[in-house]
């Protein structure tokens, strides 16, 4: 999950198809709220999440920082030096050693049921429990594909062709 306003993943999409990005995703390297998704690469930041009250987003992505990047050695932000800046941080937990582990089980399946419960806010499609929305996209690409902008599509062709794969890829 990020723990910025949005994913960087969906600022360069928005740059590699040309598209603006909404106010509030990132800042340029002025310090401007922009919709120019260029900018992130030029300097700019992605701002937190919580919009005004980002202090607390900013909270949660330093530690994240903290844990993913300086933790493992691989860097933090957008780290010019060459680092990857692609850490990652696992915690692994033997529930058994704080409860049984039926119950927890049990709990947790009562606490998805009584978010699906919520009512949505006015305008939202629904309320999703961490990993349903990417899960939900899965399916719908399994059915439908992936759609990918000319951009890259030309991109990874190019790849292909000089990597000597074009053909065994049928992107001749």
């Amino acid at each position: 999950m990020a723990t910025s306003a949005v994913a960087a993943g969906k600022i360069q999409l928005a740059a590699a198809r040309g598209e603006e990005i909404p106010i509030g995703w990132i800042v340029d390297s002025d310090g401007r709220q922009t919709t120019d998704p260029r900018q992130f690469r030029k300097g700019g930041a992605l701002l937190p999440l919580g919009g005004t009250e980002g202090y607390k987003g900013s909270g949660l992505a330093a530690m994240v920082e903290v844990l993913c990047g300086l933790l493992t050695g691989l860097g933090f932000g957008v780290e010019p030096t060459g680092r990857h800046n692609d850490g990652c941080f696992m915690a692994v937990f033997n529930v058994a050693a704080f409860r049984p582990l039926k119950d927890f089980k049990k709990e947790v399946a009562e606490f998805a049921r009584y978010l699906k419960a919520t009512p949505p806010s006015e305008g939202s499609s629904g309320v999703f429990y961490p990993g349903e929305v990417e899960y939900i996209r899965e399916q719908q690409r399994k059915i439908s594909g992936i759609e990918v902008e000319d951009a890259t599509w030309d991109r990874l062709r190019t790849l292909a062709g000089e990597y000597e794969l074009a053909t065994e890829l049928d992107l001749a």
